[in-house]
């Protein structure tokens, strides 16, 4: 089995996700096909049908957020020492070639990624330009619109 991976940051969002639905949304949606039962006519009983629906969902969920959490590898950006090289976890301060851009992202797993606080997926086009660059290279990115350039102005491993 593959391992996939994973801030220390991720990691730690999972296993709190995880808790919430074990202990509480679990229990909740428990209670609220107990109550749909006690109504009667399960065959026409739209709470019954919306509880064992969310009741699916959060055991999908669960059992995917175990699965993951088996597999990872969690990596501590604050421990990682690449010599100045971009690697997964490393914060990247960034110009834009063309239009003198400032940018930050930090390369992150796939479960963390989210563009509006600069997190990108380790799998995205910008994340796989920049790895194994260091201070000063220029990674160059494919996007729909063409490609772009970007100068890498500091790598930090916060």
């Amino acid at each position: 089995m593959s391992t996939f991976p994973i801030t220390k940051r991720g990691a730690e969002k999972l296993k709190e996700e995880l808790q919430r639905l074990k202990t509480v949304d679990r229990p909740w949606v428990i209670n609220a096909i107990a109550e749909a039962r006690a109504q009667g006519d399960l065959s026409e009983n739209a709470e019954y049908d919306a509880a064992k629906d969310r009741q699916g969902f959060i055991e999908g969920r669960i059992a995917e957020i175990e699965s993951k959490l088996s597999t990872a590898q969690i990596i501590d950006p604050t421990t990682v020492d690449a010599g100045g090289r971009v690697v997964f976890g490393a914060t990247v301060d960034l110009e834009d070639v063309s239009d003198g851009a400032a940018l930050t992202y930090q390369i992150v797993g796939e479960d963390e990624a989210d563009l509006k606080l600069g997190l990108v997926n380790i799998g995205s086009p910008i994340a796989r330009a920049m790895i194994g660059k260091e201070e000063g290279d220029t990674a160059e990115v494919q996007t729909p619109g063409g490609t772009r350039r970007f100068e890498i102005v500091a790598v930090r491993y916060a």
